[in-house]
């Protein structure tokens, strides 16, 4: 490691973001083939009608996407402009703290460089999800934070609460990080006085502003929130304990962080276990990534592993402490160390670019994914996607111009309909790449689909059935025969199948239905509620 600073490799990892971000860009407006996720356009729906709150998340993800859509216009660039953005400002956050840690401009420029490779990282850059806020978040609050506690600097202070407040805003899992930094506190005797001081609570109470807004907007809406989180969670009545949850969960990490970089990761945070590593610094990265991961690590009794990307901000300080102790190996005397270290590192980068290059590009490895997923049998008509996760980000587009040339016929048939779905991801891709961005509606829950936020928006065909009784609606799906029983009439069902090369990518279907019975009716045929 450098014993002191060096503008040159700090100006490298400044021009490297910035030289990425550009690239990102370009693809985005040019190159991109993929589609809004569903969780995207979904994101870009709560931004139609701002809010304190929604019914999973926090505001700020609409926020965000809202204020780059009125700058840029409502494209699918300008929803993933605020992603570019956050992706820029964490990877800057990444390099200044391990400058903060360890003193070297040359090992943050590293930690960058790798951190570039990273699969995970490159999706939260380009994908507009919660997590990009959040993460950026998490990482600053980190930044801010050492200064506060290793630099003695007042202002980091409050200027670290505004970090959590903001992430709180983002994801509730920024919550955890209050608790990590009490615990680096408490089993620190060094920094133990700052949980009495001033400091402390004025970042602990500005972090808590964050949570007003979603508090006050749930106790308006029935604690909707609270509902969809213990579900989330596998909190609900009568769930039984997954007992290989947390073999899955360690699965899910393994596999999201290439398997390398997750046992270097493993192998930092028990080199630097507490009642071992005397180093405060070190310990502040460990306790700010180790509690995260365990804590999701105990929830996978209760949701069977839960999301890939839960204890996405734990390995952020984990990043820089899994460079400090790679470094160290680096300088081991033993030669077969540091050659399989060097070797492994090269190897492993290649391999995460070039899975970033072909989840960005998919079309590329297809030949590829066609031979492991077989041909299209009547039981899987559409074998890519058991193999390929970019299927669910192709062919919304498609879908759009099929249900505009319906909107169309039954305007000319003078026939008013509205656009309705089977699933709230279809209502949000449809009510974004539709012409005029048109009001979707969702039918999911009486399909047995989740709740979401088009049962909270009112007036909805679901909760006020009378205001929609008679009327005629398009309804798209992937089985909308689910949905006869709450109309009059239904017209031959289409089948929309979206190629490429030749190859099923996605398959929907539309059908034409008129007299609206209400979901009471629904209900005693089905017996869904």
């Amino acid at each position: 490691m450098d014993s002191a600073h060096s503008p040159r490799y700090r100006w490298a990892a400044l021009t490297l973001i910035a030289a990425v971000a550009v690239l990102r860009l370009i693809y985005l407006a040019w190159c991109c083939p993929l589609d809004l996720a569903p969780d995207e356009a979904h994101y870009w729906e709560w931004s139609r009608r701002l809010d304190w709150c929604y019914y999973s998340k926090g505001p700020l993800v609409a926020w965000l996407i809202r204020a780059s859509c009125e700058m840029f216009g409502d494209s699918m660039l300008a929803v993933r402009l605020p992603a570019v953005v956050c992706g820029s400002l964490l990877l800057i956050g990444l390099f200044t703290l391990t400058v903060q840690v360890y003193r070297s401009d040359r090992l943050g420029f590293g930690v960058v460089a790798l951190a570039l490779t990273l699969p995970m990282v490159a999706a939260g850059s380009s994908l507009m999800t919660i997590d990009a806020p959040f993460t950026c978040a998490w990482m600053w609050a980190l930044v801010f934070a050492h200064h506060a506690v290793f630099g003695g600097a007042r202002w980091a202070w409050p200027v670290a609460g505004v970090c959590i407040a903001l992430g709180v805003l983002a994801k509730h899992t920024m919550l955890l990080w209050v608790p990590s930094f009490t615990l680096f506190l408490l089993t620190t005797p060094a920094f133990r006085i700052y949980l009495r001081t001033r400091g402390f609570w004025i970042t602990t109470g500005i972090g808590a502003l964050g949570g007003v807004p979603i508090l006050a907007w749930n106790a308006l809406n029935g604690w909707v929130t609270l509902t969809h989180t213990r579900s989330h969670a596998g909190f609900e009545e009568g769930v039984g304990v997954h007992w290989l949850g947390p073999l899955r969960y360690l699965g899910a990490q393994f596999a999201m962080l290439l398997g390398f970089w997750f046992v270097l990761w493993v192998a930092a945070i028990w080199a630097h276990r507490p009642m071992r590593e005397t180093r405060p610094e070190l310990g502040y990265l460990w306790w700010m990534s180790a509690p995260t991961s365990v804590f999701f690590g105990l929830f996978a009794f209760t949701n069977g592993g839960g999301g890939a990307n839960w204890p996405l901000a734990g390995y952020l300080a984990g990043m820089v402490l899994a460079a400090g102790w790679m470094t160290r190996t680096l300088d081991s005397p033993q030669i077969w160390k540091r050659r399989w270290l060097k070797t492994s590192t090269g190897v492993v980068a290649a391999m995460g670019l070039v899975v970033i290059v072909v989840v960005h590009q998919p079309i590329y490895l297809q030949p590829v994914l066609l031979r492991i997923a077989g041909p299209a049998t009547e039981q899987h008509p559409l074998p890519l996607r058991r193999v390929d996760p970019t299927s669910r980000l192709r062919g919304w587009r498609y879908l759009a111009e099929e249900v505009d040339r319906v909107r169309a016929e039954m305007d000319a048939r003078g026939t008013p309909t509205l656009v309705t779905t089977e699933r709230w991801t279809q209502a949000s891709e449809l009510g974004f790449y539709c012409q005029g961005h048109p009001t979707v509606h969702c039918l999911g829950v009486l399909c047995g689909d989740r709740t979401s936020q088009y049962e909270v928006w009112r007036p909805n065909p679901v909760a006020d059935s009378a205001s929609f009784h008679g009327q005629s609606f398009i309804l798209v799906g992937t089985d909308v025969e689910l949905l006869r029983a709450a109309f009059t009439t239904l017209e031959p069902i289409r089948t929309i199948t979206y190629r490429e090369n030749g190859q099923p990518i996605a398959q929907w279907e539309i059908a034409i239905a008129h007299g609206f019975r209400g979901t009471d009716r629904f209900d005693k045929i089905t017996g869904k509620h």
